[in-house]
């Protein structure tokens, strides 16, 4: 074969790039080299296998349709060429591992003097043998190259996965999610990539998100697909949905959909649990995801999943820990320091039955009074300690202790708390419910007004059938004239509709402020 330098240099051409699209570039350009034709076009066959998945051109076509017959050989699946083919167009099968992948063209042969000056001419039985040898190598060539490129992302999304792995099991449980979105946008060269979980609705809200631009990311957080959507049922029964083409699928009808191109919103689950989803999207006009990256991305979300689970476990494990301590601290305050503090205030009761003198009597009763706050403090503290933060019930003590932990911000120091008889069992959800909002208040004028250094809140419910709160301060006081314009009228509002009273006055010794607000129970 006259032609053969030609082609070996051709086979080892096409053979010089790893990367499939370059190498496609180059078959058509080599085709077209070798077989001195004016145009060359590989048509390759998309991820199902029913349509044009990329055509690749090299010079302009000079046959009016010149791809009709290239796209009907390679849709037919035939090893020759249609009816109607003119001796001046060359089409040849392009296999790849035996499987059926794309079809090469050539059209309109030149002289072969290289100036493109000459008439066009038929194509030769030896360009023909030259074609098909060429596509064998080209098969050969494109395997390689998509083998490598599989091997590459495979190393990929693996190395991500174990980063995401790592990551998560030291990230914070606030930070868990935004890692699992940076992580797969970035793996799957996507521009926005949002992580979802279940609303309270049954809808899928969006918690985390990350997007290119960042601001984007912002928003993207609170959107919504909503439950009775097919793409919700889908992912929330555990399977992905693959999406190519989202403002034309009615199956996302969402507002991640917008401005989207190719997408992939896949399940997040462990044993069998719904977790949430992963929802992943290129930018609009890109290639669609193929079948490796769609099965990479599933896997890697699946890996997320199973992270999150293990994070998620260490976490309660570590406040189990928690919790179990703060239990042994309650039990070592009730068990040991209050009985001790009984058996000292037992000490100081029996020494003032001896009839010591007045000095000494009154000493003892406020020694006692204050063992008596010291007790309810701690009592008050122990409950406070066997409370879940995140589980809490909404009871009266739980909300009196969150309004006082919220006003210590403003005050610079944790008011004093004390309660008195079992206020949750004998104090209504409409009484109080008026009575933290009166609480509410009083430490906010302690706040403004008072520059307190200290501030004592009790809820007394032992009092017959009313309830007490009072809250008082070592401030400056109040002035008569601001008590009554303003602080009182609200606090006294609030008691009258409840058939109460509530009072602003000096605090013990005729120092600082006391509030008093007084509601039947």
């Amino acid at each position: 074969m006259r032609q053969m330098p030609r082609l070996l240099r051709a086979m080892e051409a096409i053979g010089g790039d790893i990367a499939p699209e370059a190498v496609l570039e180059r078959i058509v350009r080599t085709a077209a080299e070798l077989a001195r034709a004016r145009y060359a076009a590989l048509a390759v066959l998309n991820e199902d296998g029913d349509g044009v998945g990329r055509l690749v051109r090299e010079g302009r076509d000079p046959v009016p349709d010149g791809d009709g017959p290239l796209i009907r050989m390679l849709l037919d699946g035939t090893r020759h060429g249609p009816p109607g083919q003119t001796a001046g167009t060359l089409l040849v099968p392009v296999p790849v591992h035996g499987v059926r992948f794309g079809v090469l063209q050539v059209t309109a042969r030149t002289d072969g003097t290289g100036t493109g000056t000459g008439a066009d001419g038929d194509f030769t039985d030896e360009d023909r043998q030259m074609l098909r040898i060429l596509a064998t190598e080209a098969g050969i060539a494109i395997g390689n190259a998509r083998l490598h490129e599989a091997v590459r992302q495979q190393a990929r999304w693996m190395d991500g996965s174990l980063e995401l792995s790592t990551a998560l099991l030291s990230a914070d449980e606030d930070n868990t999610l935004a890692v699992v979105a940076e992580q797969a946008r970035r793996l799957a060269e996507a521009v926005t990539s949002t992580v979802l979980e279940p609303a309270p609705g049954g809808d899928l809200e969006v918690v985390a998100a990350s997007s290119v631009p960042a601001a984007e990311a912002a928003r993207l957080l609170g959107s919504t697909v909503p439950a009775d959507s097919p793409a919700a049922r889908r992912v929330l029964d555990g399977e992905p949905v693959f999406v190519d083409d989202p403002a034309a699928d009615p199956r996302l009808v969402t507002g991640l959909a917008q401005g989207q191109g190719p997408s992939m919103l896949l399940p997040l689950a462990a044993d069998g649990t719904p977790l949430g989803a992963l929802s992943l999207a290129r930018p609009p006009g890109a290639a669609p995801y193929t079948v490796p990256e769609r099965a990479l991305a599933t896997q890697f979300a699946q890996q997320a999943a199973l992270a999150l689970v293990v994070g998620r476990a260490r976490r309660d494990r570590e406040q189990l820990a928690v919790l179990e301590d703060r239990d042994r601290i309650a039990r070592d305050l009730h068990d040991l320091v209050i009985q001790r503090l009984f058996a000292v205030g037992m000490t100081l009761e029996s020494a003032r039955r001896a009839d010591p003198p007045d000095d000494v009597r009154d000493r003892i009763d406020t020694a006692t009074r204050e063992l008596d706050a010291t007790i309810q403090e701690i009592r008050t503290a122990i409950f406070a300690l066997q409370q879940q933060p995140d589980e809490a019930p909404t009871s009266l003590r739980t909300r009196v202790l969150r309004e006082t932990g919220t006003a210590a911000q403003t005050l610079g120091f944790s008011p004093s708390v004390s309660f008195t008889g079992p206020v949750d069992a004998l104090i209504g959800e409409g009484v109080a419910r008026d009575l933290v909002a009166a609480l509410r208040e009083a430490l906010s004028n302690a706040a403004r007004h008072a520059r307190a250094s200290r501030v004592e809140v009790t809820v007394d419910a032992a009092s017959g059938d009313a309830v007490r709160l009072t809250v008082t301060d070592d401030g400056v006081g109040v002035p008569a004239d601001r008590a009554r314009r303003s602080g009182l009228r609200n606090l006294a509002r609030r008691a009258e509709a409840l058939g109460g009273s509530a009072d602003i006055g000096p605090g013990p010794g005729g120092t600082g402020t006391r509030v008093t607000w007084q509601v039947p129970r």
